[in-house]
């Protein structure tokens, strides 16, 4: 059965953004398992996908790598600019527990949240709310890190007063010989930060799409939406905003390395990520897919095991 012929006519009909090409992304996700780290023409040389058996695994993995780069960046005498995400989350307490332990300060670290939840006029919510990203990362990464913490005016967060000034801020850091590192998760929509896939409509050409550097009050897909009631709101799909300020390919693009993770899994067999992991993988640059670019720089990209599936039914 042919999923285009049973789209046709159904509620599903133009839900889809319409420059996906189904039959494609299906392609990517019928590869055996055993396949997935397979090299692609188009990843960079350096893109490396790292196996995890577990999220705890995963978690201290991607927590190394980040304390590895600011330790890294400490030892060369250089700023480093980071875009972070609010989840994976796990990360942060483990790069807190490193970068203690090595008894390294962030004196010279910059940090961009990629995104924030916001209305339509891309107001946000008060910093203090539970549900914000900047208490999220007050909470789990500068606040652990007491007095090795990052400055507080060298943190940044996407409000619509802050966020347009993130390219010219980060263009500067690197004038001054800093690196940009992008850490992020890869949407159920294949988005990166909270840059949707239907955003690829507005555009004549990539490059015009690339070089967009951020949006205020992004609308977002209605599976970003489910997604996030699933995965930071218990199911209550009532309390996700339907809008998020975000970061865009203008930004991501231009990252030195990146620091990627994928740990999707719900749980007695079920998952979200998996087909996102692969198209992500398989599929070549697409501006309709915006985690289809990440590949081709260069850096890690941690994942679960079991996303890599086989991605088939399972009725048991």
């Amino acid at each position: 059965m042919n999923f285009n012929q049973t789209v046709q006519g159904s509620l599903l009909e133009g839900f889809y953004p319409a420059g996906w090409d189904m039959e494609k992304i299906d392609r990517c996700c019928a590869n055996s398992p055993e396949t997935i780290e397979e090299r692609q023409s188009f990843w960079n040389d350096g893109f490396q996908p790292i196996p995890c058996a577990e999220v705890q695994e995963l978690d201290v993995k991607m927590g190394h790598e980040i304390a590895l780069e600011i330790r890294r960046s400490k030892q060369a005498n250089r700023k480093v600019a980071f875009i972070l995400p609010v989840g994976p989350m796990g990360m942060y307490k483990w790069a807190v527990y490193f970068l203690k332990e090595w008894d390294i300060d962030c004196s010279h670290v910059y940090g961009f949240n990629m995104d924030e939840w916001s209305d339509g006029e891309g107001n946000t919510l008060p910093s203090d709310n539970p549900g914000s990203f900047q208490n999220a990362m007050e909470q789990a990464f500068y606040g652990p890190l007491g007095k090795l913490t990052v400055p507080e005016n060298q943190r940044h967060f996407a409000t619509k007063a802050t966020l347009p000034a993130y390219a010219e801020k980060i263009a500067a850091l690197k004038a001054e010989g800093a690196e940009l590192i992008t850490v992020f998760g890869i949407g159920r929509m294949m988005h990166i930060a909270f840059w949707e896939p239907h955003f690829g409509a507005e555009f004549a050409t990539d490059e015009e799409w690339s070089g967009q550097t951020h949006r205020i009050g992004a609308q977002l897909h209605p599976l970003t939406i489910e997604q996030n009631a699933i995965t930071s709101f218990k199911s209550r799909t009532t309390l996700v905003p339907c809008r998020a300020n975000t970061i865009g390919p203008g930004l991501f693009l231009q990252s030195d390395r990146i620091i990627g993770g994928c740990d999707g899994a719900l749980g007695r067999g079920m998952q979200w990520q998996g087909l996102s992991l692969w198209t992500t993988l398989r599929h070549g640059p697409d501006r309709w897919l915006p985690s289809t670019y990440m590949p081709t720089l260069p850096g890690k990209l941690f994942y679960l095991k079991d996303l890599a599936g086989p991605l088939e039914a399972d009725m048991n």
